[in-house]
């Protein structure tokens, strides 16, 4: 299915196991290889989960984060909803210039602590990997590896997609397009989100022809 895709999505715990892990990254910290070792929880060392904006405001303590609070509350109680965890992760484990990755085997997203003290930054990456979730949705169940558009490609305005192309691989780039606009939308990831919760979001989002497609084939839509 072109419009599914498998994977992690881009561009919580004891200490003493998470050096041990650490010690074992062959390609060393601000790879791919310290990312994926956090995502499968074997790196856990100064991640830390966010249950709302307080514990971003304790993170933070120079950073006004009132008026973002309402949105970022809203997505965390959805997400939650559907199991989906977010946590504040180190520098050391995302490749230079990840700020954030949802991980759609987990169905939990990391939010890289060096950029997070803005409030404008913390919602752009909040708003596209809760994006991401929602995608996750939308091909039938949170509970699976796949994603599928939300919108018909030619929905999406042309800048998203334009700056996507530059920067992702061509597979990609109709889901980052999406999540790029989502990301500078206020409200359009928290809309999307609330209508995961019901177990039906296609019944709220019009699916694609081949996510309907996809959609009947496994049973989800009569």
């Amino acid at each position: 299915m072109k419009k599914l895709l498998l994977g992690l999505i881009g561009s919580s715990l004891l200490a003493m196991p998470a050096l041990a892990k650490e010690s074992k990254l062959k390609k060393g910290f601000y790879t791919m290889d310290a990312l994926g070792c956090m995502l499968v929880q074997e790196c856990t060392e100064n991640v830390r989960r966010v249950k709302s904006i307080d514990d971003i405001r304790k993170e933070f303590p120079n950073s006004d984060f009132d008026i973002v609070a309402d949105e970022f509350n809203s997505m965390l109680v959805s997400l939650d909803q559907v199991g989906v965890m977010v946590f504040l992760g180190p520098e050391k484990y995302f490749p230079p210039g990840h700020r954030g990755v949802y991980h759609t085997v987990s169905n939990n997203f990391y939010l890289n602590d060096a950029f997070m003290h803005r409030p404008s930054v913390l919602m752009t990456v909040m708003r596209h990997e809760g994006w991401h979730a929602a995608q996750d949705c939308m091909a039938g169940t949170i509970k699976n590896s796949l994603i599928a558009l939300i919108f018909p490609e030619d929905r999406v305005p042309g800048v998203w997609r334009e700056i996507v192309e530059k920067t992702y691989p061509k597979s990609a780039v109709p889901f980052e397009a999406e999540a790029k606009w989502a990301g500078r939308t206020e409200g359009m990831t928290a809309k999307a989100l609330e209508a995961c919760t019901t177990g039906k979001m296609w019944e709220i989002y019009e699916p694609t022809p081949l996510t309907e497609k996809w959609l009947r084939k496994e049973g989800f839509i009569n």
